[in-house]
C-alpha cells in the first residue's frame, strides 16, 4: 500500500512538472506565427473563403478530432467521462470548421472506443453527407478503422462505397499537387483501415491506411507528448513531396497507473497548447512539415490555429 502510495505522489510531481514546462515554454516564446492572427469569417466554408482555386490539398492544415464520434458514447455521467473525447455531434464539428475525423468501428459496425459503444456508422455518414449538401467546397478526410481488439465489419468497404458514391476522392498520388477546384465536385477522402480485411485497392474509391499516418505516444505527460510531436514531425519530409497525410495530436490520454481516467481533465494538459506547438515548428524548422493537427473537444481557436497557417502558406507567407 505504501508502495503505491509513493508511486502515486511520484506521479503527480512528474504531471506537475511537464504541465510547468509548457507553460514556461509558452512565457519565453509565445504562440504567435505567419497566419496567427487571421480568423475566417464562416468556418463552415473556410476552405471557400481561401479561394478553392489557390489552394492545393499539400498545403492545407487540416484541423481534426480525435475519437470524433464519441459525443454520446456510453452511459452519460457513468462510463461516458472516461471514453468522450468530443461533445459536439459530427456534423456539428464540420460546421465549427474540422475537415479530417477519426472514426472507430466493431463487427456490428457501432462506433466504439474500447470496449464501450455508441450509434452506427450510418449517423456518421448521414451527419457527412448532409454538411456535404450545405457546402460546396469543403473536402473532408474520413478515416475509418476498426478499433484495436474487435473484428472487421463483413463487406464494409462496398458499403462505404455505396453510401459516399460520387462523393469519394478515388485514390491517386496526384491528388495531393492539385488544388480543391481540380478535385471538385468530389468531397471526401476516405481512409478505410481495416485489422484483418484486405486493403483498399490501388486506384480505387478508398485509400489505405498507408495514406494517413501518425505516430501515437499513449501518455498523459503533457510536455512529453508535445516534444516526443515534434521529434517525430521533424523526421517527416515536406508537405510539398509527401504522398501520404501525416498527422499529429494535441491530446494526451488517461492512463490507469493515475486516480484521474477522466479523459476531460487529461487531455487539458495540453489542449491549450496547440499554438505553442505551431509556433515551435517554426523554430525548430518544422513548420514545413505539419498537415493533419488533430485535438480532443476541438473549439473555435484550434480551427483558427490551422486555417491560418494554411492562408499564409498559400499568401507565400509560411
Amino acid at each position: 500500500m505504501g508502495a503505491q502510495v509513493t508511486k502515486q505522489v511520484e506521479k503527480r510531481k512528474t504531471i506537475s512538472t511537464e504541465k510547468k514546462a509548457l507553460c514556461d515554454l509558452y512565457e519565453n516564446c509565445g504562440q504567435d506565427f505567419p497566419g496567427s492572427d487571421y480568423h475566417p469569417s464562416d468556418r463552415k466554408n473556410w476552405m471557400a473563403g481561401l479561394d478553392p482555386e489557390k489552394v492545393h490539398i499539400s498545403q492545407i492544415v487540416w484541423p481534426g478530432t480525435h475519437d470524433s464520434a464519441t459525443n454520446k458514447i456510453g452511459v452519460p455521467g457513468i462510463t461516458r467521462p472516461f471514453a468522450q473525447c468530443q461533445s459536439l455531434s459530427i456534423y456539428d464539428q464540420l460546421v465549427r470548421g474540422t475537415r479530417v475525423l477519426d472514426i472507430r468501428v466493431q463487427e456490428n459496425r457501432k462506433v466504439c472506443h474500447g470496449v464501450l459503444v455508441t450509434y452506427g456508422i450510418d449517423v456518421v455518414l448521414n451527419d457527412v453527407k448532409k454538411f456535404l449538401g450545405e457546402t460546396q467546397s469543403e473536402i473532408i478526410i474520413l478515416e475509418i478503422r476498426t478499433e484495436f481488439g474487435h473484428e472487421d465489419p463483413p463487406e464494409f468497404e462496398k458499403y462505404l462505397e455505396d453510401q459516399l458514391g460520387e462523393l469519394l476522392i478515388h485514390q491517386d498520388d496526384q491528388v495531393f499537387g492539385k488544388t480543391i477546384a481540380e478535385v471538385l465536385p468530389k468531397r471526401v477522402i476516405c481512409v478505410w483501415k481495416p485489422r484483418k480485411a484486405p486493403q483498399p485497392r490501388h486506384g480505387g474509391p478508398l485509400w489505405g491506411s498507408g495514406y494517413l499516418k501518425d505516430n501515437w505516444i499513449d501518455t498523459d505527460l503533457p510536455s512529453t507528448k508535445f516534444e516526443s510531436n515534434l521529434k517525430h514531425l521533424s523526421e517527416q519530409q515536406p508537405v510539398s513531396s509527401r504522398k501520404f497525410f501525416y498527422r499529429v495530436e494535441n491530446t494526451v490520454t488517461p492512463k490507469p497507473d493515475n486516480p484521474v481516467l477522466c479523459v476531460r481533465p487529461v487531455t487539458g494538459r495540453i489542449h491549450g497548447y496547440a499554438r505553442l506547438f505551431i509556433t515551435q515548428c517554426f523554430a525548430r524548422g518544422s513548420a514545413d512539415k505539419l498537415q493533419v493537427f488533430s485535438t480532443d473537444f476541438i473549439d473555435e481557436d484550434f480551427v483558427d490555429a490551422c486555417i491560418g497557417l494554411t492562408y499564409a502558406r498559400i499568401e507565400g507567407k509560411a
